[in-house]
C-alpha cells in the first residue's frame, strides 16, 4: 500500500504531477482509466490514519480490498490548517493517478469533491458522511450516527451512579450534532433524571478539536470534575483524550466510530472503554472499492442504519456483556428503533 505524507500533500502544484507521473507510469490522465478498478484511494480527513477512530475505519475497509480484491491502495494525508485548494489538488493527483474510486474521508471534502468529480466523469468518487453534493460518479456514503448514538445514552443512563453523564463533540457542527442528540434523547427516554453535559471542542472554520487529544482530555476532566461518571466523545484523534482522563479517574468512557476497546494504541485504557457507537466505515469503504471493481459502481446516498448493522454498540468489553439488564435495554431499544416505534432525532 502506498502512503503520501503530509508533506507530500502540502499543495506544490508540480509535486502533484511529478507523483501522477510516477503512480501511473507517465500516463495522461485518460490513459489511466485503463486501469479503472485495479486502484483504489483514501483521502484522510483531519488527524489522518492512527486516530483510532474514524479514519482508521476507513483503512481497514481500504487494507481488506488489498486483501480480498487485490486492489491497489494509495493513502493521502491532510495537511495541517489547509483549506479547500489543498484538498481539491490531493483528489485531482489521486484521480490522475487512476485511482478508481477516490474516496474523501468526511464532510470536509464535500466542496473538493464537487469540483474535482465533473472533470474525471469515468473515476466514482465516495464522500463519508456528506449529502450535500451529488453527482452521477458520486457515491454518498452516510450513516444514522443518532440512532447508535441513541444506544449508547441508554447504556450510559444505566451505568451511570452519579446521574451526571458528559457528551464531548470536536467541532459543532450538524453532524456531530447529531451524535449529541440521539445520546441526550438516549439518556433521558432511559432516566430523565440524569443529567447531560454538553460541551464542543473547537467551533468552525476551527477544525482541531478533531486532531488535538488535550483538548479532549481537559474537556473530560472538566466534566468528570463536574461529577461525570460516563463520558461519550465524538471528536475523532481528540477523543483519545478523553478516553484517557476516564481512565486515570476510574470512570467509564463510550468510545465512537471503531470498536475502541480493541484498538492498539488505546489498548492501556481499554478497561475503562465500556462500549463504543460503530460506524460501518470500514464496510462502506470495501463495498465502495468492491462496487467500482465489479463494474458497478455506487452513486448517490448510501446510507448505513441500525436496520443494516451500518451503526451499532459494540459489545467487546466483557464487563459490558456481564452488564445483563444494560444489554437487555439496549437491545430492546435498537429493536423498537428498527421497528419505527423510536424515532430518534437528528438535532438537540
Amino acid at each position: 500500500m502506498r502512503r503520501i505524507t503530509r508533506i507530500a500533500t502540502v499543495g506544490i502544484a508540480s509535486a502533484a504531477l511529478a507523483l501522477s507521473a510516477t503512480a501511473c507510469g507517465g500516463k495522461t490522465s485518460s490513459e489511466a482509466g485503463s486501469d479503472s478498478g485495479t486502484k483504489a484511494a483514501l483521502a484522510y480527513d483531519i488527524g489522518g490514519r492512527g486516530d483510532q477512530s474514524f479514519n482508521d475505519a476507513a483503512f481497514a475497509g481500504l487494507e481488506k480490498a488489498e486483501k480480498e480484491l487485490g486492489v491497489k491502495g494509495t493513502e493521502a494525508e491532510p495537511s495541517e490548517g489547509e483549506g479547500d485548494p489543498d484538498k481539491v489538488q490531493r483528489l485531482t493527483s489521486l484521480a490522475r493517478a487512476g485511482n478508481n474510486p477516490v474516496i474523501g474521508v468526511g464532510f470536509a471534502y464535500a466542496p473538493a469533491i464537487a469540483e474535482v468529480a465533473p472533470k474525471f466523469p469515468k473515476t466514482t468518487f465516495g464522500l463519508i458522511d456528506d449529502t450535500s453534493k451529488t453527482g452521477k460518479n458520486i457515491a454518498n456514503l452516510v450513516f444514522n450516527e443518532e440512532q447508535g448514538s441513541y444506544l449508547a445514552g441508554v447504556a450510559a443512563a444505566k451505568v451511570t451512579k452519579s446521574n451526571t453523564v458528559g457528551f464531548i463533540g470536536g467541532v459543532e457542527t450538524p453532524l456531530i450534532k447529531k451524535f449529541e442528540a440521539g445520546f441526550v434523547q438516549g439518556v433521558k427516554d432511559t432516566n430523565k433524571n440524569v443529567n447531560v453535559k454538553v460541551q464542543y471542542l473547537t467551533q468552525p472554520p476551527d477544525f482541531g478539536g478533531f486532531s488535538k487529544p488535550d483538548l479532549g482530555k481537559a474537556a473530560a476532566q472538566g466534566q468528570i470534575d463536574a461529577g461525570a461518571d460516563v463520558i461519550y466523545a465524538a471528536a475523532g484523534l481528540a477523543g483519545s483524550g478523553s478516553i484517557e482522563a476516564a481512565a486515570k479517574a476510574k470512570k467509564w468512557a463510550i468510545g465512537v466510530d471503531s470498536d475502541q476497546y480493541n484498538q492498539a494504541g488505546l489498548a492501556q485504557y481499554k478497561e475503562s472503554i465500556l462500549t463504543s457507537v460503530t460506524k460501518d466505515v470500514t464496510g462502506a469503504v470495501y463495498n465502495l472499492i468492491k462496487s467500482v471493481k465489479d463494474g458497478k459502481p455506487q452513486s448517490g446516498e448510501i446510507r448505513y442504519g441500525l436496520d443494516k448493522n451500518g451503526v451499532g454498540l459494540a459489545t467487546s468489553n466483557p464487563a459490558f456483556t456481564k452488564m445483563t439488564d444494560v444489554v437487555a435495554a439496549v437491545d430492546k431499544a435498537k429493536a423498537d428503533i428498527i421497528a419505527g416505534k423510536i424515532t430518534v432525532k437528528t438535532a438537540p
